[in-house]
Formats: structure tokens, C-alpha cells, sequence
């Protein structure tokens, strides 16, 4: 096993959150490897999402959701802006079917509210004018909600990366760690096995973190929080999209409920739904979509568009959410670890870094070199 040089960051995971921790490590001047296990960026979570650049809408006042969303979301617009990614601030309605869905509305808004988010109001006159195809009694709309290209974001933010001196490993994988002193020495796996020592790791592998984590000899036991794997799948429009914003209905547990969402060329989607999957690792996660499931999705997407006509839904993708709390526990923040809460110098950890997470990103990546300098 060759032995490598000392680094100064080393962060796990190349996807659109380990990709903008390192950009923020790198252009603070410091000596920063990714190492990642697939061939290239963004193969895993990043890949596997609805694209949505979010407004701050659902997340509890003062959680970490609520606080990197909002913030995220403004230096996603600005750094796509500056640095040519496609996007679009189309807009998105959250609808209620009911009017006695009114207080969960309002209760939303208040929310919103109180993370620094407006939403407009919207009627059955103002739902009819805004999306002639939508059906509900009332709505609300939120202006600030957009849509991004992900992987053009993630080559951008790759290219800040190695223009600011950061290197990648690919088809690296983490096997295991030990802290050492004042850091950490890392064993990898892959064609070419290595060990190096770091002064600072950030795992940001997704899916993989809390086993990740756990591989690492001398943390805090139980530090790690359990993994559990929500699966989402995704239905294509076999036509022309009637809307021109994104369309929500209330939220349910576990996600946002099956929506509909618009790529940069407008083509339609909807999900992703939510499947609680019993898989021992990430490692034995089936991502193939079961058409059987349309028929769940006819009935949801109905319920506001009841001109969908039966055979206009494909099988897409399907993604993994990678959560930290089990189907009867609740929504969780995310967690974002330093030795102050895992007893390891030199270490941040990332967990349950789902959706807001791309809108977070950038947010995410500006707090953990806030973390590996203080440290």
C-alpha cells in the first residue's frame, strides 16, 4: 500500500456539497484533495435529484434547513448567474385540493415567514389565471423557486476547485480511519491503495457518510446516526407540460409529496414518491423504477391535474434519499459534526444532507471551512 504525503484538507465525496466544501477549503488557500469513489463528479445523491433550486419554505425556524436553504439559495442564484450555469427562477405553487386544507396553508406561510421566505397567497380565480390546468381551492405561490442544471452546476464547481489548486482522486474509496495526533490518517481502497495522512477530513459522501464515519477509529461511540434509505421515483410527461411553474401539493411524510417539476428544456416530471427501503448499506440499493407505481402516481398528480390521461407517464429515474431519521421519527435537521460533538481533532462529518441540500450547497460548503478553520 503506497503511503501518501501529508494533506491539508482531504474531503470524501465529490458530489455538489463535497464539491462546494472543497472549493470553499481550496480558495481559503488551503492544500485540498477530493477523493471520491466513482469516476467521476456527482455520480450518486447529486445525480438522482428533482433539480429544484428551493425558496425555504418547509423547514422548522432556525434549523439548519431552514438557515443554509435560505441562504444557499441566495448564492446559488448569484454563482449561476456569474458563472454561466443554466437555470431558471420559474417560480412554484403549492396547492390545496380543500378548503379545509386553509390552515395547513397558512400554517406554511407562517413558516416561511418566520425563514425569511414571502409566499403570495393565491385563490381557485388566482390558481385558474396563473395554470389554466391546475385544479385546487387555493394555493400559494412562491417567486423565488427555480431550477438548475446540477451537473453543469458540479463541473463549474470542479473547475473553481482545481483552478484554485485542489486536486481528485477518483474511483478512491474510503476504507477506513484512525485519528492521529491533531488529524487523521485515512486507508483507501481502489486500484492503487493508499494511506495518507490529513489534518482535516470532511466525509460529504451522502449515503455513505454514517458508515463512513463509523470506520473511523476513535470517534465518540454513537456519535454516527443510523442510516436509513427513503427511495424517490420519478414519472415523466409523454407530452408537452401544460404548466410553466413547479406544482406542489401539501407536503406528507417523509417528502414533499409527488410534484410536478420541469426541467431547463420543460419537459415534465413527477415525484419523487417515498419508499421506505430495508437495505442493509447503500451498497444494496435498487434504483430501477417499478411501473406498477404509476398507478399511485395517476391518483396523486389527479388530484391537481385531473386532464392527465392514462398511458401519458414513463418510468424516469429513481433516487435515495439519505436520511438520518426512520419513517416514524419525524423530519430531522441536517447534522454537520465537528470534535466538539464526535471527540475526533480535525474531522467534519455530514449526515442527512438531503433535499435542500443542492439548494444548500454553497451555504454548506461556506460553513464547513468556517469549521476546518477553526478547528
Amino acid at each position: 500500500m503506497a503511503k501518501g504525503a501529508d494533506i491539508d484538507v482531504l474531503v470524501i465525496g465529490a458530489g455538489v456539497v463535497g464539491l462546494a466544501a472543497a472549493r470553499a477549503c481550496a480558495q481559503a488557500g488551503r492544500a485540498t484533495l477530493v477523493a471520491e469513489a466513482a469516476g467521476a463528479v456527482g455520480q450518486g445523491v447529486s445525480a438522482r435529484s428533482s433539480e429544484v433550486i428551493h425558496a425555504g419554505v418547509y423547514y422548522p425556524p432556525g434549523s439548519l434547513k431552514a438557515r443554509l436553504c435560505v441562504e444557499g439559495r441566495a448564492l446559488l442564484y448569484d454563482y449561476c448567474a456569474a458563472r454561466g450555469v443554466a437555470h431558471r427562477r420559474c417560480g412554484k405553487i403549492i396547492v390545496a385540493q380543500n378548503a379545509s386544507d386553509a390552515p395547513r396553508l397558512a400554517a406554511l406561510a407562517a413558516r416561511a415567514q418566520a425563514n425569511g421566505v414571502t409566499l403570495e397567497p393565491l385563490s381557485r380565480a388566482d390558481l385558474a389565471r396563473l395554470e389554466p390546468a391546475l385544479r385546487g381551492a387555493a394555493g400559494l405561490l412562491s417567486p423565488q423557486t427555480g431550477i438548475v442544471d446540477t451537473h453543469g452546476l458540479m463541473l463549474a464547481l470542479q473547475g473553481d476547485c482545481e483552478a484554485a489548486g485542489a486536486a481528485f482522486a477518483f474511483r478512491t474509496p474510503m476504507e477506513s480511519a484512525r485519528v492521529d495526533g491533531d488529524g487523521l490518517v485515512v486507508v483507501f481502497g481502489g486500484a492503487q491503495p493508499m494511506r495518507l495522512r490529513a489534518r482535516h477530513v470532511v466525509i460529504a459522501a451522502g449515503l455513505s457518510s454514517p458508515r463512513l464515519a463509523r470506520a473511523v477509529e476513535g470517534l465518540r461511540a454513537h456519535s454516527a446516526p443510523r442510516a436509513f434509505f427513503a427511495k424517490g421515483s420519478y414519472f415523466s410527461l409523454a407530452r408537452r407540460s401544460p404548466f410553466s411553474r413547479l406544482v406542489y401539493p401539501l407536503p406528507e411524510p417523509g417528502g414533499l409529496g409527488v410534484h410536478l417539476t420541469l426541467d431547463l428544456a420543460g419537459r415534465a416530471r413527477f415525484g419523487p414518491d417515498v419508499e421506505w427501503l430495508d437495505a442493509a448499506d447503500e451498497s444494496a440499493l435498487d434504483y430501477a423504477v417499478d411501473p406498477a407505481r404509476a398507478a399511485r402516481f395517476y391518483a396523486a398528480i389527479r388530484a391537481y391535474w385531473p386532464d392527465l390521461r392514462e398511458g401519458e407517464l414513463r418510468a424516469d429515474y429513481a433516487g435515495v434519499r439519505p436520511k438520518i431519521a426512520g419513517p416514524d421519527d419525524g423530519e430531522a435537521d441536517f447534522l454537520i459534526h465537528d470534535a466538539r460533538d464526535h471527540g475526533a481533532p480535525g474531522l467534519v462529518a455530514l449526515y442527512g444532507v438531503e433535499s435542500p441540500g443542492l439548494t444548500s450547497a454553497l451555504a454548506i460548503g461556506a460553513h464547513v471551512a468556517r469549521l476546518v478553520a477553526r478547528a
